[in-house]
């Protein structure tokens, strides 16, 4: 695992929203980030804050079976969030790797995501595997979904 300098924190939804609402929705109206998971049973919300402690980085994961396969717990992750003036510090490792602790130990196998095809070098060196071909998301762009394996 990457060591970082970021303290992380599991924490309610409002910790993270504006940063969440702000990298990934810019100049959307606010319900444009409000995930209909956000609050159903066995989600939970990451933060990686700074030494000052302003959230820097965010997450979210919920329970989610990846698409076409049965077997293994999964969990899936979306609003991936990282402050653009600490890009490259840790930040987005920290509660990346955070949360697929926290998946592993509520008994997750596998993580997964459709990420961003801009970050695809991001996933693949944190372990991840492109699963199928690149995608579309209507007002979002092209994506890849990312697959890894949990251990325990």
């Amino acid at each position: 695992m990457t060591t970082s300098p970021a303290r992380t924190a599991v924490v309610p939804v409002a910790e993270i929203f504006e940063l969440r609402r702000s990298v990934l929705r810019p100049g959307l109206p606010a319900e444009a980030a409000v995930f209909a998971e956000d609050a159903a049973p066995g989600t939970f919300h990451i933060a990686a804050y700074d030494e000052r402690g302003a959230v820097r980085a965010c997450v979210s994961f919920f329970p989610e079976a990846l698409p076409g396969e049965a077997g293994d717990a999964a969990y899936r992750f979306r609003g991936m969030a990282s402050d653009p003036a600490v890009r490259g510090l840790g930040y987005g490792v920290a509660v990346l790797r955070a949360g697929l602790d926290q998946a592993a130990a509520r008994g997750a196998g596998l993580a997964w995501c459709n990420g961003r095809t801009s970050a695809r070098g991001f996933y693949e060196h944190q372990g991840f595997t492109v699963t199928g071909e690149e995608f579309v998301v209507e007002s979002v762009g092209p994506h890849y979904l990312f697959t890894i394996k949990l251990p325990g």
